[in-house]
């Protein structure tokens, strides 16, 4: 019998078949359950900056990491701090004790690790297997759920640094959940368990979930860091300390309120404003022309459906936007 955090217990038949519960994961049975309050063992595949606090959080509420891969040293380094006494095996002999499998590696190879280790067997029925990705749902552990492992897709939206802060961050933290319905209770239990909030997620719109993230962090990493280059090659020392307090308030408004804050020369139609921006970029930083026009013309249109963009000072501008520049891939 294997619990899966408080109340929620999965039961291994002796048969090891998923058929009973009515065919491979049915909606028409939930999975026998008992009350008990059994802890998991934990295997861990990738020690990088996620598996490895992933495991640290489930070890912290009492369930008992057993093993983990690293392969590179920095990965073995971070397993022996944040999992001190866990013994370090090749990824194939990770599931073996475990009643968990966290399958942490980049979503590339995510499909070739599920399907060579439930060709060799590494995976059992009865075993939850979990992965971490955001773009991928239930689809890439089918060949694990064809030998009767249950599958779980359990993202954290985080920003991982790979050490002991992130279990501390960790508290509140959105989890994409996606699960077939009668291992949902499991799932929320163990991002509960890990100090996280499960957001449940069809199968389907999970890639959209991931674009969305992508866009949002990934893309704003990128223009923080443009944008505190143009300031120093404007002369600008410690760009940080300028771009802090507009850029805080710009995301605490858009998070509130969305388009109803938007302010600057695209949302005032200020044609001439923009034109010299472009101008200016294709001298200093040709490199980032490409991006100003595309978010100028996307925040133009989302402007204009807000009502934030008068639409008849929208023509001049969107034709400054439109037409071709020095610098700008024709």
């Amino acid at each position: 019998m294997v619990g899966a955090g408080p109340g929620v217990t999965v039961v291994k038949h002796s048969s090891g078949t998923p058929e009973d519960w009515n065919g491979p994961l049915s909606s028409q049975r939930q999975p026998p359950a008992r009350p008990r309050d059994a802890r998991l063992k934990v295997g861990v595949i990738g020690a990088g900056r996620v598996g490895a606090v992933l495991g640290a959080a489930l070890a912290q509420v009492g369930h008992a990491v057993v093993a983990v891969s690293a392969v590179s040293e920095a990965s073995r380094r971070r397993a022996a701090a944040l999992l001190p006494g866990v013994p370090v095996v090749a990824a194939d002999q990770v599931p073996r004790d475990a009643d968990l499998v966290l399958m942490a590696v980049p979503d590339d190879a995510l499909a070739d690790l599920v399907s060579g280790l439930a060709t060799t067997g590494a995976l059992r029925a009865g075993q939850l297997v979990a992965h971490l990705s955001g773009r991928h749902g239930l689809a890439v552990l089918e060949p694990a759920t064809r030998r009767g492992a249950l599958p779980l897709a359990l993202h954290p939206v985080l920003p991982f640094t790979g050490t002991d802060v992130d279990l501390v961050r960790l508290s509140g933290v959105s989890f994409g959940v996606t699960s077939p319905e009668p291992l949902r209770p499991i799932a929320e239990s163990l991002v509960v368990e890990m100090g996280g909030e499960p957001v449940w997620l069809p199968d389907e719109k999970r890639p959209l979930w991931h674009a969305a993230l992508t866009h949002g962090a990934n893309h704003l990493v990128t223009l923080v860091a443009s944008a505190s280059d143009l300031l120093r090659q404007a002369g600008v020392d410690e760009p940080g300390r300028v771009l802090a307090p507009l850029l805080g308030a710009a995301l605490d408004g858009s998070l509130r309120a969305g388009d109803a804050v938007l302010t600057g020369p695209v949302s005032r139609g200020d044609a001439g404003t923009v034109q010299a921006h472009l101008d200016v970029l294709a001298t200093f930083a040709p490199e980032v022309l490409p991006a100003y026009i595309a978010m100028a013309r996307l925040t133009a249109d989302r402007a204009l459906a807000a009502g934030r963009l008068d639409p008849n000072a929208a023509g001049a501008l969107l034709e400054v936007l439109g037409s071709p520049h020095q610098g700008l891939p024709r």
